[in-house]
């Protein structure tokens, strides 16, 4: 052993890991995980003494509108909330978008995130004929700008569909051609089922063209009608995409049959399609047509998590026409998640965890990820010793360590004078 061999860039002491009893000391060096152990003699430029606080891999936000945030701040009020008062109070500032605003807005969501916990962001870009490529230009220099401290994949995205807005495809394939990590897809808003299967088709034309992974927005309606998620996992197979889609909401499958959603729901299994629920978001744009019951609008996401369907979360909007609440805080939508899908037990809450953690990972690809020996040392030290407190308290993450570096500090001071309490 060298000299060298003896020294870490930061050793994190007695940490509380899932799954692993007793607390494990963290060593990092050159920003990988080096060494977990119950005691690292090491020495370290940085300890972090966790007390017992929960560590685990930093959060993933799989699904996230970042050329929309916060908007809130500036756009008339949303009366309606129905979709099409949303697309069009959008249109109202998207034709007005210029990069420079587009990063100030996303650059104060990306550090809210991260201060969060999260390093990893699935970025929806509009590309469509009212704002042109001009988020998509947003975005990727909101990616470039960020690249050395949180990883960005854009997602080049037909917000206005593709067939009903003529001239998006040649837009998207621009779009792919400037560097989007990803093709977006949302075929649900098409005007008919023919249309919507040609969009799922043009979609992997350009994927199969640029050879990139696929992220739909699918079926996000209450209507048991609505049927593309199963064409989409039809033509998964038979491109051979298998573990490289990704499709978001998919909420009509709440609403089908039985019979009929068991038969999709093997489908989504088969093509190895992720299935995205963002269940705050499903919440409020759902359900607005019933009298009571009022359905909560989510999808099957304890069926699919159930069968083995790679099920993940992300925050989807931040302050915009759609949403005027979101904190880019995936501790927050897991804990929505526990509530709106009946997952409170121990083993559904730490696989909610997963859903904000590996399984989005799973779904973004990300090479090297988790709090292993050799994996990239990005991980959290958060403010209770298990999950289930972690979801419980609601706290930001004591450290957010990113690329073996602290990136993020969170302090909170609480104080309780009970010198006039009754005796």
């Amino acid at each position: 052993m060298t000299p060298s061999d003896d020294v870490m860039d930061i050793v994190v002491r007695g940490a509380c890991l899932a799954e692993r009893p007793g607390r494990w000391d963290i060593g990092v060096r050159a920003g990988r995980i080096a060494d977990i152990a119950h005691r690292i003699g090491a020495r370290a430029a940085t300890e972090l003494d966790a007390a017992g606080r929960l560590a685990a891999p930093t959060y993933v936000n799989g699904h996230v509108h970042l050329d929309k945030c916060n908007l809130g701040d500036v756009m008339r009020p949303n009366r309606t909330n129905s979709f099409q008062e949303c697309l069009e109070i959008t249109w109202e500032h998207k034709r007005g978008y210029t990069v420079e605003d587009l990063l100030e807005r996303a650059g104060r969501a990306i550090e809210e995130g991260i201060l969060n916990g999260t390093t990893v962001f699935r970025v929806f870009a509009d590309v469509d004929t009212i704002g042109g490529l001009r988020p998509l230009e947003g975005m990727l220099a909101l990616r470039a700008k960020w690249r050395d401290v949180v990883h960005i994949q854009v997602v080049d995205f037909p917000q206005e569909a593709i067939i009903r807005d003529r001239g998006t495809f040649e837009l998207m394939d621009e779009g792919m051609r400037m560097g989007a990590d990803v093709v977006g897809g949302l075929p649900w808003h098409e005007h008919v089922d023919e249309d919507a299967r040609r969009h799922i088709d043009l979609c992997f034309d350009l994927a199969k063209k640029y050879d990139k992974d696929v992220h739909m927005l699918v079926d996000d309606t209450d209507n048991p009608n609505s049927r593309s998620l199963e064409y989409l996992a039809v033509k998964t197979l038979r491109e051979d995409f298998q573990g490289r889609v990704s499709a978001s909401h998919c909420g009509a499958l709440a609403a089908y049959d039985e019979v009929h959603a068991q038969k999709v729901m093997a489908l989504v299994k088969e093509a190895g399609i992720s299935i995205t629920s963002n269940p705050h978001i499903s919440l409020v744009a759902q359900g607005r047509h019933d009298r009571e019951p009022i359905r909560r609008g989510i999808t099957r996401v304890k069926q699919l998590w159930r069968m083995g369907v790679n099920v993940f979360s992300g925050q989807d909007d931040v302050n915009d026409p759609y949403y005027p609440f979101g904190r880019n805080d995936q501790q927050e939508v897991a804990s929505i998640m526990c509530h709106s899908c009946h997952m409170t037990y121990p083993d559904e809450i730490r696989a909610v965890f997963e859903f904000v953690t590996g399984n989005a990972a799973r779904a973004l690809r990300l090479e090297d990820y988790g709090l292993e020996v050799g994996c990239r040392a990005d991980f959290n030290v958060l403010a209770a010793p298990t999950i289930q407190h972690v979801l419980r308290l609601q706290q930001p993450p004591r450290w957010v360590v990113r690329d073996g570096r602290v990136l993020a500090t969170n302090e909170l001071k609480r104080t309780f004078d009970d010198a006039g309490r009754a005796r």
